[in-house]
């Protein structure tokens, strides 16, 4: 019989690129049915990444109060510096991500001030685009002003609903609307105080080598030789294909304390990689990361 196959043990790489850890709870019936594909987790994971964070766990969960505070619960538990929701802050009746969080939180929902005087803004400014017939405050409208007990808002310029902060336990929990147009606008313009408190200054970023073969296997044994050699690099490859032409695309990351010291640790792994592979006779080429 042939001897057992025993895999080599890939080396512990949770200190490398991750940063200050992230968990994104995105609420929506209408993401879990299939009508809407969920664009927003993708481009925060990108953005927390860009920070020198990282995505530790991203869930999608129906509109539900019960299923949306169980999951923050247990997600504060694990003690992440950042948890983002997603959807569920608007006037209708299965919006109730807020109430979800005040749930999971043991606080109530109270009608703040700020909040209110945020949505009654926004609204009169779409009536006078004519974008609504009356510019007053409803109790539907009302409903998106009702916040988390000790919560603020953050100002949303696109859409209604305002986003949310809560700090609780030393987790900072922040909750955005759907909208990917209103969930961009508030963490691109509203929450640059807040990143900057969580991720600091350190400097993300990473490398393409882009490896002219559609078998992995053929280049396994140097990618795990490489990551040995060069254990602060998080390095990953993944089949691609690009026109007609099936290639593997090797990415090499890391997070630093700045530009300069992520170069130093990002330009000999992609050197060793490229010379490695060409030994073997495979042509690799620079690669655009994203």
């Amino acid at each position: 019989m042939p001897d057992e196959y025993v895999p080599r043990t890939p080396p512990d790489r949770d200190h490398l690129v991750l940063g200050p850890a992230v968990e994104v709870v995105s609420a929506g019936n209408e993401v879990l049915l299939g009508d809407v594909l969920d664009t927003n987790t993708n481009w925060l994971c990108k953005r927390v990444t860009a920070l020198g964070g990282h995505v530790r766990r991203t869930m999608m969960l129906r509109d539900e109060v019960e299923t949306i505070a169980e999951e923050l619960r247990r997600a504060v538990a694990r003690r992440p510096a950042l948890i983002i929701t997603v959807g569920g802050l608007g006037p209708t009746t299965d919006d109730l991500t807020l109430l979800g969080v005040a749930s999971a939180l043991g606080r109530r929902l109270e009608l703040d001030a700020e909040a209110e005087r945020m949505v009654a803004e926004r609204y009169a400014e779409f009536a006078a685009r004519r974008h609504v017939a009356d510019p007053g405050m409803n109790e539907a409208r009302r409903k998106m002003a009702r916040l988390p007990q000790g919560a603020r808002p953050l100002v949303n310029r696109v859409g209604g609903a305002p986003g949310v902060l809560v700090e609780h336990e030393g987790v900072t929990i922040v909750s955005l609307p759907g909208v990917p147009g209103e969930l961009r606008a508030i963490v691109d313009e509203s929450l640059g105080d807040v990143l900057d408190r969580i991720f600091g200054t350190a400097a993300f970023s990473e490398r393409v080598l882009v490896v002219d073969t559609q078998d992995e296997s053929a280049i396994a044994h140097i990618l795990a030789d490489v990551e040995e050699a060069h254990p602060l690099v998080y390095i990953k490859s993944r089949a691609q294909q690009i026109g007609s032409e099936h290639v593997n695309r090797i990415t090499a990351a890391a997070r630093e304390t700045d530009a300069a010291a992520v170069d130093a640790l990002l330009d000999p792994v992609i050197s060793d990689l490229k010379e490695r592979i060409e030994a073997t006779g495979i042509a690799t080429w620079p690669g655009e990361p994203g």
